[in-house]
């Protein structure tokens, strides 16, 4: 920059022969051989000017503003609808991220399809695929695609002039680290390109009041790949998981400016593409059998909806000096806690065992109302004794032993009656405050030495023996 704080431009040089371009001066042209035909010139920096989002750009007294409900229209994904907060909203930009393969492109494609018969146009520009090789998909997926256009490209100004001509009701961005802006001189992917791109979309979206779907790809550590000011350009986040074993797939969403952030949508892999999960606790548990030791079913809550989850539990005398913790679907601090409050409050002695926790169908669980569930687990596995499977527990653990209330017991306690449990393990803080469904049994217990206690089965499974805690 100058002294005034301009930008000032960047210098080149210039064939006058057939016009390529080069930073340092070339006493003859690469491309034309031409001698001595370049010449210096000053690029201009870039500047990025969008039109205003509103005609009027003044302040306004905030009891003046005129309050306009936001056009949300729903699919007919009624996962997919949870999770956005009700339905897509008019000129929303929204990113879903995901590892390579979890089916990013398979959702958009299905949504894409969904929303064209209902609103009219949707354009699908993709560029990392050609025409035909999404064309294979569409053909897998039984997608007709009527009102349906692709575009591969990659150039953002060509992409906005394409949709600008259309006028669609849905725009998909597949990835945005795939596009570029030629202004700009960096390549596609850097930091620079994907933050003007998004702001350019997100500027687009806001005018013509058109949602558009971005994909990101992500990092090892699962997070968006690019600068983390993205996910604060956008308007919503979501996060496509699932254990590459699993034909699971979970829809997280983590940033939403239109509804809550802690809803979950459960989606299964098959060859006709995302099909939408129901009723996932059902999906979740039916491969669970039997008086199993180490053990225990725990209705955790994701966002509004209430679902149960298996927690299984595995101990084992340690091979070496020092046991390992693993946990898998768990927080491995959490287990930590768990597994001394165990020691110390209910007098099992881990000191010297391995210890494997793992939540079943790739889920991930970070409320505290898991405890009570993972200590069940563990101490079912040290004891080699079963746990009662008709019997559920939630609540949190203190350091000092003490079980403390959780939040929205009643929703956890139908959903479990609904599935056909009969007993609930939990706290006694709390206990008597919400209804109890018809055919449940309320089992309240203050510590978790009384829920050892009083959650494993009397009679030891054959063949194994009690460890003398």
């Amino acid at each position: 920059m100058d002294k005034s704080g301009r930008s000032r431009g960047r210098t080149i040089f210039v064939c006058q022969q057939c016009g390529k371009e080069s930073l340092k001066w070339l006493g003859r042209c690469p491309n034309c051989q031409e001698w001595n035909s370049f010449v210096e010139k000053t690029v201009a920096a870039p500047t990025t000017s969008f039109r205003p989002i509103s005609p009027v750009n003044l302040p306004q007294e905030l009891s003046q503003v005129d309050m306009k409900a936001a056009d949300r229209f729903s699919l007919p994904l009624g996962e997919f609808n949870r999770v956005l907060g009700g339905g897509l909203v008019s000129g929303s930009l929204i990113l879903i991220g995901g590892d390579p393969g979890i089916g990013k492109s398979t959702l958009l494609l299905q949504v894409s399809a969904l929303v064209a018969q209902m609103r009219g146009k949707v354009v699908y520009v993709s560029g990392e695929e050609t025409q035909q090789q999404i064309k294979l998909r569409s053909e897998r997926l039984g997608v007709k695609g009527e009102k349906l256009y692709l575009l591969a490209e990659t150039d953002l100004d060509v992409i906005l002039n394409q949709i600008e001509e259309l006028s669609p009701s849905l725009v998909v961005i597949d990835s945005i680290q795939a596009v570029y802006l030629s202004e700009l001189g960096t390549a596609p992917g850097s930091i620079t390109q994907v933050r003007e791109c998004t702001q350019r979309l997100m500027h687009w979206a806001k005018l013509n009041s058109v949602p558009i779907f971005i994909t990101g790809h992500v990092t090892k550590d699962g997070a968006i790949a690019g600068p983390r000011s993205l996910e604060h350009i956008v308007d919503v986040v979501l996060y496509l998981e699932g254990e590459p074993f699993s034909t699971y797939r979970l829809l997280r969403c983590v940033k939403n400016r239109f509804g809550s952030t802690n809803e979950l949508g459960v989606f299964e892999m098959k060859e006709q593409g995302l099909i939408e999960v129901a009723n996932p606790s059902q999906a979740f548990l039916s491969q669970r059998w039997g008086e199993a030791t180490g053990s225990t079913v725990v209705p955790t809550l994701e966002g509004s909806r209430p679902l149960l989850v298996e927690i299984q539990a595995l101990t084992n005398p340690t091979s070496f000096g020092l046991p390992r913790r693993t946990a898998n679907g768990v927080d491995f601090n959490r287990l930590l806690l768990v597994t001394a409050v165990l020691t110390k409050q209910a007098g099992l002695k881990l000191s010297n065992q391995d210890i494997m926790v793992n939540v079943t169908g790739g889920l991930k669980i970070g409320e505290p109302a898991a405890d009570l569930g993972i200590a069940l687990s563990i101490a079912s596995s040290f004891r080699g004794v079963g746990i009662d499977p008709q019997l559920v527990a939630v609540g949190e653990l203190g350091l000092s032993g003490e079980l403390r209330a959780v939040s929205q017991l009643d929703r956890r306690v139908a959903e479990a009656a609904k599935l056909g449990f009969k007993r609930c393990l939990v706290p006694k803080v709390g206990a008597g405050a919400s209804p109890v469904p018809k055919g449940i049994e309320l089992i309240p217990v203050s510590s978790v030495r009384e829920a050892v206690r009083v959650g494993l089965v009397r009679g030891k499974i054959k063949g194994q023996t009690e460890h003398k805690s």
